[in-house]
């Protein structure tokens, strides 16, 4: 099974040029599945898995698992059996005769607009070096709506000050151009400014040891600063790319355009940000109307 997987994720990497995060996603819920099979017949034989055990498996994991949580891990299953099929080690793909569980509708976490400026310009922030990075991470994020490890993959070549856009690589090493506001360019000249002497191709943000900032490190210092700022909601830097959604939205922006901004390969995928939108258009028009609710 170890081959197998070894095998699989060297395909994802050549022939399908996948991102070392998503080869790392599909290699951890291969090794579970692998645990799993391990446990339940006492091998790692592929060629004993049918439909059945597909489906004590994902039994398994509604017990602590979403429901997205489980259709992405049978997804990577899916394509992990489609693989040996060609390879021909296996004769059929079990993981087509089990149905994908119905996911669960959710909203997702954004910040007000008033939360945005109060999280760009806290009552305390030092102005030191750290300091002027982290008001340059909130600002890129809330800008340009990438996505966190898009962010931290950033050098400083890849922003153009003059034109006032960002050369991000997305999910499959697929290119865009996203446009940067005026605020955080400011900022991002005042943090680079700070750090001296840079060359092109030297990491955007930099942690305290001098090396290029992780997406973790990103998660935590945003926590400290939404507390800094009075922000009591547990937001995470996704959260800041779905307020960049929202707020464009509500400003009149079109869907397709978002689609493009956010590189979103589907346009449903963009489509959730349009029910945020009729939820505080509703709440808006529940509490100014005067024949909105009733007595």
């Amino acid at each position: 099974m170890q081959e197998l997987i070894k095998r699989f994720e060297k395909h994802l990497s050549v022939e399908r040029n996948l991102s070392p995060h998503t080869r790392r996603a599909y290699r951890q819920d291969l090794e579970g599945f692998s645990a799993f099979l391990a446990e339940v017949s006492g091998g790692n034989d592929i060629r004993r898995v049918d439909k059945l055990l597909l489906r004590r498996y994902l039994a398994q994991l509604h017990r602590s698992c979403r429901k997205s949580t489980i259709a992405r891990k049978l997804a990577a299953l899916r394509t992990f059996f489609r693989f040996l099929v060609r390879e021909g080690v296996l004769s059929v793909n079990p993981g087509e005769l089990v149905a994908t569980p119905r996911q669960e509708k959710y909203l997702p976490k954004t910040l007000s607009v008033d939360e945005a400026y109060n999280l760009m310009e806290p009552p305390s922030d030092r102005g030191d070096l750290l300091a002027l990075r982290d008001r340059a991470i909130v600002e890129t994020l809330y800008s340009s709506g990438v996505r966190v490890g898009e962010l931290t993959g950033l050098n400083v070549g890849s922003v153009d000050f003059e034109q006032g856009l960002v050369r991000v690589l997305g999910k499959g090493s697929k290119e865009r151009i996203v446009p940067i506001g005026a605020k955080a360019r400011e900022a991002l000249a005042r943090y680079l400014d700070e750090r001296g002497p840079l060359a092109l191709g030297d990491p955007l943000f930099l942690n305290h040891r001098g090396g290029r900032l992780t997406p973790r490190s990103v998660e935590r210092n945003l926590k400290v600063r939404l507390l800094q700022a009075g922000i009591l909601k547990d937001a995470t830097p996704h959260a800041l790319r779905h307020s960049f959604a929202t707020h464009l939205l509500d400003g009149g922006a079109d869907l397709r355009a978002i689609q493009e901004l956010l590189g979103h390969a589907s346009l449903s995928t963009t489509q959730k940000y349009t029910q945020v939108s009729v939820d505080h258009l509703m709440s808006v028009y529940d509490k100014a109307h005067p024949r909105s609710k009733k007595k």
